[in-house]
């Protein structure tokens, strides 16, 4: 999903007001209609931010920026080779002043903010929220998972004048960052999906990851709403949080009896759920597009925050069965193999030992064509510390109770998985996610449905896209173009 069309005519940033927000100084006569870190993506009329990070200097960018068109560039120094009078906003430095467009951003509209933060199932509820909101008013919501140090910012900063509502998605992996990024957005109604082991390596216990989510209410007044899990381990802690910061009204989701938004039953499909529900007092029964128990409680919770928000329940709760299952959190696509067709269910975006046990879960709802089998093909779990080996071999576990036919795996730690498994279960162990997608592709069978997820520095994509480069089509049968090889 993407955010809101704006009308390109009316400014986003006027100069003056750019130069208010950010402290700068240069030319005033000069408008805005977007806000854009990357020249490659840049629309004329955007005001580009030259950003300075370890791999790239936005500066090294700023002619091409302006050669596109660009409105203006906010620069923290004088890029060379430029022509004469420019149109330059010079600041300090460009971060802080992205955070300062974020502000002021914040400080004119008069849209409810929501907040979205959890160990797993972020972007995917960000932009549930989004379709369910959008039956209210215009509605809008950061693209991707910009949820970090300079993602909140930007998408503040691309806030329409006009929406009705912005949704935004809160990140982070140390302590601190959270409580920084809200004190920008300042939502008016948070969400934390859940606690889980995400990041464990550099917060060191659940307990902490759970404090460090909390983080989202210090932004808050006591005047907003937070939803929170309540059948989580950690509900209690977060509540204890949501109070001590002030927060006017907490409501939890999930099967709990004293849950505000009570799950009442799900039956769960091969690509959807039946749900019913009470929220808030209003029974509600609807389909949910995406499978899985897990996307049952993240509906659970957009519900809520949807209704806190003043969604009609009803019109919310039929968007849901509208979604599309995202790129890399996934999203479906026939493969054409030799004989016949199998199933990709594509999860290859991140991983953590929660979200891997809902994913297998998914598959072993999936329906393999004759002689077909339920392959998972998984890299990785990164950032879970001292225990990450463990955390790998108890994945033999959920493999074994969901009926996993094969496992395909790359990476040190899932080698540690690979030595607990039995040996009709484990097709093949490889040190990297290239060697293994050449593997999967050419071990394929007709009926096959396989999974592919693994953390992002485990680069599962790579095997994505080498499947992908089977000529397929969609999950109803369209046909695609052959892709370019990736593997």
């Amino acid at each position: 999903m993407t955010p809101i069309a704006t009308d390109r005519q009316t400014p986003l940033w006027t100069a003056r007001e750019a130069l208010e927000a950010t402290g700068g100084r240069g030319p005033g006569d000069w408008q805005a209609h977007g806000v854009s870190i990357d020249s490659r993506s840049l629309l004329a009329g955007d005001l580009f931010v030259a950003l300075e990070g370890p791999s790239f200097d936005g500066h090294d960018f700023v002619a091409a920026a302006l050669a596109k068109g660009a409105a203006a560039a906010l620069v923290h120094r004088l890029p060379e080779g430029l022509p004469e009078g420019a149109p330059l906003l010079l600041v300090g430095d460009t971060l802080e002043a992205l955070r300062g467009l974020g502000r002021a951003a914040r400080g004119r509209t008069a849209a409810r903010i929501l907040a979205v933060t959890g160990s797993a199932g972020k972007t995917t509820t960000k932009d549930a929220l989004r379709a369910c909101l959008s039956r209210r008013g215009s509605t809008y919501a950061s693209a991707a998972s910009f949820n970090n140090h300079w993602g909140v910012p930007l998408s503040l900063a691309r806030l329409p004048r006009e929406a009705a509502f912005g949704i935004f998605e809160l990140g982070m992996n140390h302590p601190g960052e959270i409580a920084e990024l809200t004190r920008i957005a300042r939502p008016d109604i948070a969400v934390v999906t859940n606690i889980g082991l995400a990041h464990i390596e550099y917060l060191g216990s659940q307990e902490a990851i759970a404090d460090a989510k909390a983080e989202i209410f210090q932004g808050m007044s006591a005047a907003g709403s937070a939803v929170l899990p309540r059948d989580d381990a950690h509900y209690e802690r977060l509540l204890d949080q949501a109070r001590k910061a002030g927060i006017g009204r907490v409501v939890g989701f999930g099967r709990h009896a004293q849950a505000e938004v009570r799950l009442v039953s799900a039956d769960l499909y091969a690509t959807c759920s039946a749900v019913s529900a009470v929220v808030l007092g209003e029974p509600i029964q609807f389909c949910l597009s995406l499978p899985g128990e897990h996307h049952v409680m993240n509906a659970l919770a957009v519900l809520g925050a949807a209704r806190l928000a003043g969604a009609d329940l009803a019109d919310a709760a039929s968007e849901l069965a509208r979604l599309k299952p995202l790129k890399g959190r996934g999203a479906r696509r026939k493969l054409a193999v030799a004989g016949g067709e199998c199933l990709l269910i594509d999860e290859s975006y991140n991983a953590n030992p929660k979200s891997v046990e809902a994913a297998l879960s998914v598959l072993a709802k999936a329906v393999p064509g004759p002689g077909g089998r339920r392959i998972a093909v998984l890299g990785d779990m990164l950032e879970l510390g001292a225990g990450a080996a463990d955390y790998h071999r108890a994945l033999a576990r959920p493999l074994e109770a969901y009926g996993i036919d094969r496992l395909y795996c790359c990476g040190p730690m899932m080698a540690e998985l690979a030595k607990v498994l039995p040996a009709g279960r484990l097709a093949a162990h490889e040190p990297d996610s290239r060697a293994l997608a050449r593997r999967v592709a050419a071990e394929l069978a007709p009926g096959d449905a396989v999974l592919v997820k693994g953390s992002l520095g485990s680069r599962m994509a790579v095997v994505v896209e080498a499947l992908e480069a089977l000529e397929g089509g969609d999950e109803d049968g369209r046909r695609a173009p052959r892709a370019a090889n990736g593997s």
